[in-house]
Formats: structure tokens, sequence, C-alpha cells
């Protein structure tokens, strides 16, 4: 019996964790369940599953939550701290980090201390601070499992082989806009970004896969996860969503992990590791798709891509500024407070102007992080 903690049981990934959680009853406990402001799912969350303790960040949602378990033994807090105080709990196996954003940092590094495995669905937290992040995790002994269904790919790959890896491809579906130019997308509303052709996943995911900056976001986490240069790491547009990544190795083989775009598979794959179990997944049928297609990410038209590979270039705190910047722009674009381009100009202006570190510390990339939502908030 594993004993997991969830943090987000309430967004996409959670709920999905949540289903192979309820179809392995007798592998997988459920102990944590956290959320942002959804009370009314957590509670219903929490009534069905029975963990030991629920969070709700949103510190205004405690007595509603509090009141619908008081008949119940589930300990109820609040606030993001209540979030790091989580994660120690003693008979805790996992922690799965799926908040969305710079959010997932913080309980992410506190589950790490705690000697905790993570089942990393929360990207952000790689990209901000992987240095320190892969660092701590050695230190500690602590496993990185990893939940985006790309780098679950080349995680899967990876089992048995002990030769270098020469190059990885990370495919991307190219997203709602694929094709288009960039006097397409100067008019494009945040509902038309939000209808992904293959995938369901929370906005700020789907919005980030439109903009191809979901695909700079894991070129970075990609690096820090699997240890790898820049020059190792290329993206390739493979509009079925079938093979969801390869590893090259130095003799010039290839192996890809294939499937249905179905997100259950990795996350059960973090939790079973290094075993696999049966699962009731829809299966793929290769006569369902007699053609799997592939393109060049275009940089020129989705300019996210290209600045992602610009900070990871770049190195210290930019690529801590580039997500700070871009969870900005892309609330801005769903409220309608910008167009889709912009989003890009506004990165790539932070990235110009907020200070550089060389070598940050942890203190560092918070206040990397706040001084960059100030400015992007600014030119908003």
């Amino acid at each position: 019996m594993k004993h997991i903690a969830i943090l987000g049981s309430t967004g996409s990934i959670g709920t999905q964790a949540l289903d192979v959680i309820k179809a392995n009853p007798t592998l997988f406990k459920a102990e944590v369940l956290t959320a942002q402001s959804n009370a009314s799912l957590l509670i219903e969350q929490a009534l069905l599953f029975q963990p030991q303790l629920v969070v709700i960040a949103d510190e205004s949602k405690y007595p509603e939550v509090k009141k619908a378990l008081a008949h119940t033994n589930i300990e109820v807090k609040a606030g993001h701290d209540a979030l790091c105080e989580a994660v120690v709990l003693p008979q805790l196996n996992i922690v799965l980090t799926a908040l969305v954003g710079f959010a997932g940092l913080k309980p992410t590094i506190a589950a790490i201390k705690a000697k905790k495995d993570i089942a990393l669905a929360n990207k952000e937290t790689m990209v901000v601070a992987g240095d320190l992040v892969t660092a701590l995790a050695k230190e500690n002994d602590v496993k990185i499992l990893p939940v985006d269904s790309e780098h679950s790919a080349i995680f899967q790959c990876l089992v048995g082989e002990q030769s270098p890896i020469e190059k990885i491809y990370l495919t991307a579906s190219g997203g709602p806009f694929r094709g288009k130019s960039k006097a397409d997308l100067a008019h494009v509303s945040f509902k038309e970004a939000l209808k992904h052709p293959n995938w369901v996943m929370g906005a700020k995911i789907t919005i980030d896969s439109a903009s191809l900056m979901n695909k700079g976001l894991e070129v970075i986490e990609a690096k820090w996860l699997f240890n790898l240069a820049v020059e190792q790491i290329d993206v390739i547009v493979h509009p079925q969503s079938i093979i969801h990544s390869i590893v090259q190795f130095e003799d010039g083989s290839m192996k890809a992990q294939m499937g249905l775009p179905d997100m259950k598979l990795p996350i059960q794959y973090a939790f079973t590791h290094p075993d696999r179990i049966i699962s009731d997944f829809p299966r793929f049928n290769f006569l369902d798709y007699p053609q799997l297609s592939f393109e060049q990410a275009d940089t020129q038209t989705f300019r996210n891509l290209a600045l992602a590979y610009d900070a990871l270039r770049k190195g210290g705190n930019m690529s801590c500024i580039i997500n700070a910047a871009n969870e900005v722009v892309v609330a801005a674009f769903l409220k309608e407070r910008i167009g889709f381009l912009q989003m890009s100009d506004i990165i790539e202006r932070c990235m110009d102007r907020v200070s550089f570190v060389e070598n940050p510390i942890l203190d560092d990339y918070f206040e990397t992080d706040k001084q960059t939502r100030i400015f992007a908030e600014e030119l908003i």
C-alpha cells in the first residue's frame, strides 16, 4: 500500500489521479487532498476517499470545508503554509504535485526535505529552480517521477538503459492553432485557444499549449530531469499525440513511448514505478491511426518556444523570469486584457528588463518571481 498526498486534487491531474487510486484500492490510499479554492469538489472527494488531512489554500473557504467534514475524522487546514505542513506526514510515500504554476515550488521542496518521493506534474518547479530541486533530491535520496506525458515517456524509454543519451525529441501536438500565421493569431479569443484538439487539461496549461510555451517549459524541465545540454533537446510537432516522446542513443537507435492521449497512464506509472500494473485504460489500435505525421515547430509564429530556449541558454534566474511573466500574461489573456500575440511581447520585455542573477539561491528565485510579476502587470 502506497500512501499518497495529492496537491491540487480538484484539478485535471488531481481528479485523474484519484480515478487511478479508486481503481486500485488495495495498492493506493489518498492520505492528503488539497485544493486552491474549489471547496465543493474537495469536500466531495474527502467524503469519498476519507483522507487523513485536507487543505483548502483559500482561507475564506475554510469554514465551509470544516463544517462539511465536521462529522468525520478528517483534519482540515487552510492557507498556503498548510500545504508545506501536509507533505511531511510520516506515513506518506509519494507526493503528487499537481498545483498550477510557481505555487508548487515551496511544497515540493518541503516534501523533498521530508524524504518523500515526488510524482511531478508541476513542471514550473523544475523550470524555476531545477538546479536546486535536483540537487536537493539527490541529497535526500528522493526519486522525482515525471508525470508530464512527454517526460514520463522519456523516463519509461530509459528504463534498463545504461548508455548515454545522444538526444531527446519532445513531441508537441501543435495545439489548436497549428499551421496558423501571425495574422491569423492577431485576433483569436481565449475560447478558441482553449479548444485543444487532443488533450483535456486545465485552462492555464491549455493556453500554454496553444502558444507553445508549454513545450518551452517542458524543454527546460527536461534539461534538469535528465541532465541534458540544450543541444540535446529537440521539439517536433506530432499532431496525433500518439508518440509521447523519443530518446536517441549514441549508437543512433531510437526508443519511443506510444499510447492514446490519456494522463492516467503516466500518473499510474509514477505511482507504481518500477513496476507496471494491469489497467482498463483504452488501448491503441494502429489501424485507427494509419498515418503518424511530424512537422518542424514554427518558432517564428509561436515565439514562446524560442524564448524558452533563450532562457535555458542564458541560465541563472532567466527561466524563473519567463515562467513568472507567462503566468501573468496567461491570466490576463484569459480575462481578455491582452491579445494572444501580446503574451510573447510582454514575456520578452520582462526577460530584457528584470534583473538577471547568474547564480541564484532560493531567495533570489522568490524575489525574481515577485519583481517579474510586478513588471509584467505594469506592461499589461
